[in-house]
């Protein structure tokens, strides 16, 4: 069987992106999704996400993780998929759509950023060394001294496989202040288990868990992953975070058929 598809990436989080609105496509075969994934053996992506017909919105984003496993909601890769259904055209430049946190609004801005509109936040646990809250994904956020040098990979899994989060685990930001609203992220993102370029989710999580402890009082924040640059802004309502949008590039990389 031969499949087409498209590569996209934002700010170095890379996505096999697979037109599925004719249902085509074997979701529940995971191996095939994790072979897709590979680096090695296959096309290589941090995740792979389905472009779907949606019966209320302009489509539904399906996404699975590069272990073949359908996960939560994807900032990076939502933004991907807005520049992507542009380019099949199914959208202009202004979108609602489908993902498994519910509904989305995007915009595709004159340079080329995507604009991205995030869930709502209202339930931010404060433990003594770490944030806890859910940005449509699951983030652990603590602060770091020399994150240049931190060892992402190993203290990322060791939290997101202890006993905080059980079986479904929860994905790790180390974050370090640059100055009032600018912010260094580095993520250790379950379903990939390694350190990625960026998240999207996490880029949220990290912006808003800063403004809880206090480190910013700003509500447009800058954060630097490791593959670029990304903007969060929201509307603080007493302890909920609401308007919150993710802004970044989502860049084409090449397109194609692979044998599967």
């Amino acid at each position: 069987m031969n499949m087409t598809f498209a590569k996209y990436q934002g700010t170095g989080n890379d996505f096999v992106m697979i037109d599925n609105r004719q249902n085509s496509f074997p979701k529940n075969n995971f191996k095939l999704i994790e072979k897709l994934c590979d680096r090695r053996f296959g096309i290589g992506a941090d995740g792979l996400i389905l472009l779907e017909n949606d019966v209320e919105t302009d489509f539904k984003m399906v996404y699975y993780n590069s272990d073949g496993n359908e996960s939560s909601m994807c900032g990076n890769g939502g933004r991907c998929l807005v520049a992507y259904a542009k380019s099949v055209g199914l959208i202009e430049e202004v979108t609602t759509f489908l993902a498994v946190d519910g509904l989305h609004h995007a915009t595709i801005l004159d340079n080329g950023l995507v604009s991205l509109q995030m869930k709502n936040v209202s339930n931010v646990k404060i433990a003594d060394d770490y944030v806890f809250l859910n940005t449509g994904s699951p983030h652990h956020v603590l602060m770091v001294d020399n994150l240049e040098n931190y060892d992402v990979k190993t203290s990322g899994a060791a939290i997101r496989y202890s006993d905080l989060y059980n079986k479904e685990g929860s994905n790790v930001n180390f974050v370090q202040q640059i100055s009032e609203n600018h912010f260094a992220l580095r993520t250790y993102e379950r379903g990939v288990e390694d350190e990625t370029l960026s998240c999207g989710t996490g880029a949220t999580a990290a912006a808003i868990a800063m403004n809880v402890l206090g480190k910013t009082k700003e509500h447009h924040i800058y954060i630097d992953v490791e593959g670029g640059k990304l903007e969060v802004s929201f509307v603080k309502e007493g302890n909920s975070y609401t308007n919150v949008f993710l802004k970044g590039p989502a860049t084409f990389v090449f397109e194609g058929e692979i044998d599967c």
